[in-house]
């Protein structure tokens, strides 16, 4: 399932030091089902935080400050670089690119070997090492022809343009593929542990299975190993019971929140707690009864589908695919403070990534090109937001 670092991307890095199908899983929408109800939250069992803690205001604004990028091929990960800049992951091209966040030029830093692009797969979730400034190891989730797996390259910005990647190092693998549901978002948390959303592929008995990687949020050491501290011995299984997670977060009390795809009633957002349950496949939804946890907010399919979050000002933001918007749920702790507010629907088509981009700004990446979305001629892009 796992293995090792290759010694020779360390040393590389020292030496740089020195120097859907019938569901909605990614928003389409086959079934005719009626879905024309209002998004609703709910309490769940997970702590609520201090009585002291604060909730921002019920109602909030989005400004879009400016178009950041275009011309970009199934954008699906983004990293922001320390400085400013941004890294960009397409999907089906395998390839990350490196956007000035000033002229919005880009730069190619190579494709991604091993990527096999089909269906709802490619090369998915990308994050920073934690010791980045140190060691400039780029983390990639990726669909390779027999599975999905995390690698990580070291970055060269010296070398020319397609050739700054080195060679991918596997710190994991054995994660299920599938046409659909191949989760895909990476990210280091508040720990400097490495979380990673996974999807079932298609094949909802996984998401119950303890010993399978599919449909579960993974926690492991930046090496791919189980972290200390997880809730099943030797497992890097750290919540289970998922359809499809590609969003994750923490808010400023370190506390972690992910986004999933129902199939044909409920997207959730939920609180995530070690060794929870959520459901999946015999829940969708709150109420799914005993031993298992209830969502912070749900929505229905086709007015969310959701992809990426990020934590900014009080609130979780929630980047909707089919839903083509982006929705902010205040929080007061790990429950909503009150009902999720929708913006810039239809104004940008399918909303993929949504990353925190510093105080109350936000990076967000749109999904025309996709294969799901009608670009109508337009490309795919990134935008500057201003969130209160």
């Amino acid at each position: 399932m796992q293995r090792r670092a290759v010694p020779a991307v360390l040393a590389a890095a020292l030496l740089l030091t020195a120097g859907c199908s019938s569901d909605s899983s990614d928003g389409a929408d086959p079934s005719g089902t009626d879905r024309g109800a209002s998004p609703t939250s709910t309490a769940q069992s997970s702590p609520a935080g201090s009585p002291t803690e604060q909730a921002p205001p019920a109602k909030g604004s989005v400004k879009v400050l400016r178009t950041v990028a275009t011309g970009l091929n199934s954008p699906w990960g983004l990293a922001p670089l320390p400085g400013g800049d941004l890294l960009v992951s397409s999907r089906d091209e395998a390839t990350i690119t490196r956007i000035d966040d000033k002229t919005g030029k880009k730069t190619e830093l190579g494709e991604v070997p091993g990527v096999s692009p089909s269906g709802e797969g490619g090369l998915l979730g990308i994050a920073l090492s934690p010791h980045y400034a140190s060691d400039h190891l780029i983390y990639a989730y990726f669909t390779s022809a027999s599975d999905n797996r995390i690698v990580r390259m070291l970055y060269d910005e010296k070398k020319p343009s397609g050739e700054q990647l080195g060679a991918p190092d596997t710190v994991f693998r054995g994660i299920p593929k599938g046409v659909i549901h191949n989760g895909g978002r990476i990210a280091f948390g508040p720990d400097k542990m490495l979380y990673a959303g996974t999807g079932e592929s298609g094949d909802t008995g996984l998401s119950q299975d303890r010993k399978s990687l599919g449909g579960k949020i993974l926690r492991m050491t930046p090496d791919g190993e189980p972290a200390p501290g997880n809730p099943f011995p030797d497992s890097p299984v750290y919540s289970l019971g998922h359809r499809n997670v590609q969003g994750l977060a923490w808010d400023d009390k370190q506390r972690l929140f992910a986004s999933e795809f129902g199939q044909d009633t409920w997207d959730e957002l939920n609180a995530i707690k070690p060794g929870d349950n959520y459901g999946w496949p015999e829940a969708e939804g709150k109420g799914g009864g005993s031993g298992f946890h209830d969502p912070v907010a749900q929505w229905r399919t086709d007015e969310a589908s959701p992809s990426g979050i990020a934590y900014a000002e009080g609130s979780v933001w929630m980047a909707g695919l089919r839903g083509e918007r982006l929705w902010r749920i205040p929080l007061k702790g790990t429950e909503a403070a009150a009902d999720p507010q929708s913006f810039l629907e239809g104004e940008y088509g399918r909303l993929r990534t949504v990353a925190p981009a510093g105080g109350d700004r936000l990076w967000l990446v749109t999904s025309n090109t996709d294969g799901r979305g009608d670009a109508k001629g337009d490309d795919d892009r990134i935008l500057e937001l201003e969130v209160r």
